[in-house]
């Protein structure tokens, strides 16, 4: 293999990852479907946790969103990939002049969190007006709202944005896009817009770079992150006995 080919896509448990820069990405999520951002802790769970793992397989593709996933393939697989967090996706998209935003839907958890994402999103000249939705807690085993499905099929949304925490966001973006008859593309975000809007601390741009993310949000919040952080241990073992397939340009 020439050494000057680049890693495109990686096939970790049936998970499409791409390896690829902002406009790489942009332009395969917008043809459409699924993008998941899983981070550490979340594919240290997809031995276990089912619903998640499928919601994952099923999406059209994932992005590197997680520095220590990124070097652990390198360390243990020998595979170079780079990071691209969905923080920093969002931030690109948001502020993407050649995406037309008139028809972005937001799906947030709380009212609280629609207003203040809102106000935001109007700040740097993205009016969503009414398109957004302040999502129920969803029984994880049995995602159904048809509430939102009757909504979306009316507003037909070019872009969705779903706001709500990890593990819940990826089946219910699989949910929606089987209940939809028009194209749209779905991103899971959690809580990446919060650390634009100021409600969690806020992530420079550098750290995101440099793969100290985790620790920032570690930092503000040790209660949450540090236990959720040391747990993502268990993906070592994960990567040892995966049988990646790789994709060269």
């Amino acid at each position: 293999m020439n050494k000057l080919n680049k890693i495109t896509e990686i096939d970790f448990y049936g998970i499409r990852f791409l390896n690829g820069d902002y406009e790489e990405i942009k332009n395969e999520f917008k043809k459409g479907g699924l993008m998941v951002v899983p981070s550490a802790p979340g594919l240290k769970t997809i031995k276990k946790d089912k619903i998640y793992f499928n919601a994952l397989k099923k999406s059209k593709f994932a992005i590197l969103d997680s520095g220590y996933f990124c070097l652990l393939l390198r360390l243990i697989k020998k595979i170079n990939v780079k990071k691209f967090s969905g923080l920093k996706f969002l931030r690109c998209f948001l502020f993407d002049k050649t995406i037309n935003k008139n028809k972005l839907f937001l799906i947030n958890p709380s009212k609280e969190d629609s207003y203040i994402n809102k106000i935001y999103l109007k700040s740097i000249g993205i009016n969503i007006k009414d398109n957004y939705y302040n999502a129920p807690i969803y029984n994880i085993n049995n995602i159904k709202d048809n509430n939102l499905i009757k909504i979306l099929k009316k507003k037909k949304p070019n872009y969705i944005i779903i706001n709500v925490g990890g593990g819940i966001q990826e089946p219910l973006g699989q949910y929606i896009i089987t209940k939809l008859n028009f194209k749209t593309s779905i991103f899971c975000t959690g809580a990446a817009i919060a650390f634009l809007t100021g409600k969690q601390a806020n992530i420079p741009e550098f750290f995101d770079y440099i793969y100290l993310g985790w620790f920032l949000r570690s930092l503000n919040n040790p209660k949450n992150f540090i236990k959720r952080y040391l747990g993502s241990f268990s993906l070592i073992s994960l990567i040892v006995n995966s049988k990646p397939k790789i994709k060269w340009s």
